[in-house]
């Protein structure tokens, strides 16, 4: 797992030598820096990540605070610090930067790919987060707690709610033989061809896709396990190919950051909305593994899979996967939909 897989738009991620802290960790000292000209706020997402990035292994990464609206970018030294404020973000001092944490979810890659499980960097807590549904008990469990075990405090476990499952049965309601998924986002290319965007646990089901009654167009690349994107050719030339996502327009693609507030849409339930709590998440569904995801407090059901993730007119994701549903609550992963523009050269309208 990566901390910055899905940034197209973002600094290269740099791995340099860890930067631990040791014992307790004090206050950076502030007084020596100017006040910054300028504050993170939200809009300033890209930047505040890409200067973790830089970074490197003296960050675990960056979040919005959602009391006083700033980008908040984590650093394990004092002289970070001071390079995070002189830029205009908020650092905030940790014990573990992106060295450790890549380590610890390497090994979690290595020695606890169960079924039922996910995990993700939380650069509040400066930990990884594993979290395991229901279905991880008996042996499964007893692997996954000496995996845990090994790594100690830098990981911690905590319970999903529910079953952790593809979402295979974005807003409209496509098909293929048996399966019912969502369309994501409408794509085009430069020659001016239009594809729609779905999940691809969704484009492995099937090659000719419907509406219910008429036939939309075939299967033109597929990615799942490891990843979750796929991409259907129109061949229907006389259905409407809108550039909306319900009333929705949609005129460009970003990546999300922890703490935005986004919106999904999908055939089944329709139009909901949360927050997004980790980037480059590693989810083990039944069918396979699948790294570099959103995670996200905005509930799904079956069916509700490819839908659409976005921010106002901005497309930031296909929905995956997750647990619960939309009358108690649930967890739902997103692919970032930049990773699938990129590799399939279409582009949102």
């Amino acid at each position: 797992m990566r901390l910055t897989r899905s940034s197209f738009r973002r600094a290269a991620f740099s791995v340099a030598a860890a930067g631990l802290v040791a014992g307790t960790l004090a206050a950076p000292s502030m007084a020596q820096a100017s006040p910054p000209a300028k504050v993170f706020t939200a809009a300033d997402a890209d930047a505040a990540q890409g200067l973790a990035d830089q970074l490197g292994a003296r960050s675990a990464g960056s979040y919005l605070d959602s009391t006083s609206g700033t980008m908040v970018v984590t650093v394990t030294d004092d002289a970070a610090a001071q390079t995070v404020r002189t830029k205009g973000a908020t650092p905030k001092l940790v014990k573990y930067g992106a060295t450790q944490l890549n380590s610890a979810t390497a090994e979690l890659d290595r020695t606890a790919k169960i079924p039922g499980t996910a995990w993700y960097v939380d650069p509040k807590s400066n930990q990884v987060v594993v979290e395991a549904d229901n279905t991880v008990t008996g042996a499964k469990r007893q692997q996954l707690d000496a995996a845990v075990t090994r790594l100690g405090g830098i990981v911690r476990v905590v319970p999903m709610a529910g079953t952790l499952s593809t979402r295979i049965s974005g807003g409209d309601a496509i098909y293929t033989g048996g399966s019912r998924c969502s369309l994501g986002f409408n794509v085009r290319d430069s020659a001016g061809t239009y594809y729609f965007l779905t999940a691809g646990h969704c484009t492995n089901a099937g090659t000719t896709w419907t509406n219910g009654s008429a036939t939309l167009g075939t299967r033109a690349g597929t990615s799942f396990p490891g990843n979750d994107y796929g991409i259907v050719r129109y061949t229907n030339t006389s259905i409407t190919k809108s550039g909306m996502v319900g009333s929705q327009d949609i005129t460009g693609a970003g990546n999300a950051y922890v703490g935005q507030t986004v919106t999904r849409r999908g055939s089944t339930t329709g139009i909901h909305s949360g927050q997004v709590t980790a980037l480059n998440a590693t989810v083990n569904y039944a069918e396979g593994s699948v790294s570099g995801l959103y995670r996200t407090t905005v509930c799904a059901e079956p069916g509700d899979s490819g839908g659409s993730l976005y921010a106002g007119s901005t497309a930031l994701g296909l929905t995956s996967g997750g647990s619960g549903n939309c009358s108690s609550g649930g967890t739902t992963y997103f692919q970032p939909v930049t990773e699938a523009l990129s590799v399939y050269g279409v582009s949102v309208y």
